[in-house]
């Protein structure tokens, strides 16, 4: 490629960063040319590309990616010294690239139109609402839990494989499909993340990976919130960007299981999300719902926690605010924040139903 041709290339990121946040303007053009059309075609071609394959292809792509860039430094970093320019074109050039491809394979999901505006959902909600449907959830929660066990003190405890687990993943989102066909999901591309140990160090449960749509799991953190989890990373795969819309996409599928283990995960998976809300707005509230959740449903909490605590890191911190900057940096303004909000929608999405 001639010199002159990489500097076209290298200079391209800045019309490229223009024209996507113009096109952040138009939500509705991206719902519809994007993330309905076009992206459908990317993503399923991904998935039945890579899907059948056992391990992530995704992993060893930023493998190769981490030895390009050391390559790169390696023959390239010299001209940094010597050749400021040629130095600086190389790197624009590859960061152009990727900006590009990430753009076209999965980025622009994140201008979409919000959920609540897809599905007319109110964006608000009173906190007698919240407590109401806290309310159902805890007894819907408890009702489950004692179906899993024989005393209301056990924690329960996902008795399948992490395979078994992606497999039955399918079996809610067909059910799903059916009531909102926006929320389809087929084919079937889940694999458990190779690198679940740096995953578990940097804080996180799982990620898509953009390049090969593949949904990475953390295979080390396998307690109640697996199944959850997994329809999450599903949730993304099918163009659901924010964490919120994903976490609540995820509930819908692992609800509409007939699996009761998925049902239990995903019941009290949203439980801890309304909890918090509620101890932000009533404390004493709180104390009293905390009451009345039975012991096993928070000895499953406690796991989690624990698993997390074991794992920390002072570099946690640090991945998370790196993360939290590219949420922002993408359209997610309240960064993972965004997380809390799929309460509003559960709120909402509820009003005139049952759980």
């Amino acid at each position: 490629m001639s010199n002159r041709l990489k500097s076209i290339l290298a200079f391209s990121i800045i019309p490229q960063y223009i024209l996507v946040k113009w096109l952040a303007g138009y939500p509705e053009f991206i719902e519809k040319y994007y993330s309905n059309f076009l992206y459908q075609f990317i993503s399923k071609g991904f998935r039945y590309t890579f899907g059948w394959i056992p391990f992530s292809i995704g992993d060893l792509f930023y493998t190769l990616l981490v030895v390009f860039i050391i390559r790169f430094l390696i023959l390239k970093g010299k001209y940094f010294f010597y050749s400021t320019r040629v130095f600086f074109r190389e790197v624009f050039f590859v960061i152009s690239f990727i900006y590009f491809v990430f753009h076209l394979f999965w980025g622009l999901n994140y201008y979409r139109l919000p959920i609540h505006k897809k599905l007319n959902l109110s964006s608000d909600y009173t906190s007698e609402e919240l407590y109401d449907f806290t309310e159902k959830l805890i007894e819907k929660s408890n009702t489950i839990h004692s179906k899993l066990v024989a005393d209301d003190s056990i924690m329960v405890k996902i008795p399948y494989s992490k395979a078994e687990i992606y497999n039955k993943t399918m079996d809610g989102y067909r059910v799903l499909g059916k009531e909102i066909p926006a929320f389809s999901y087929h084919p079937k591309s889940i694999k458990t993340s190779l690198y679940s140990t740096a995953l578990t160090y940097m804080g996180y449960s799982g990620y898509l990976n953009p390049f090969t749509n593949e949904a990475q799991v953390n295979g080390l953190q396998v307690d109640f919130k697996y199944p959850t989890v997994s329809c999450h990373e599903q949730a993304h795969q099918i163009g659901y960007s924010a964490e919120n819309e994903a976490n609540f996409i995820a509930f819908l599928a692992a609800t509409a299981n007939e699996d009761l283990y998925f049902q239990y995960s995903g019941y009290i998976y949203v439980l801890r999300y309304c909890l918090g809300e509620v101890k932000r707005r009533d404390i004493k509230k709180f104390e009293e719902y905390n009451e009345i959740v039975h012991g096993g449903i928070i000895k499953n909490y406690i796991e989690v926690a624990n698993f997390w605590k074991r794992h920390k890191t002072k570099a946690e911190p640090a991945f998370k605010q790196t993360y939290n900057n590219f949420l922002k940096a993408n359209n997610q303004k309240e960064g993972l924040k965004s997380y809390s909000y799929v309460v509003a929608l559960l709120v909402n999405y509820y009003k005139d139903k049952t759980l």
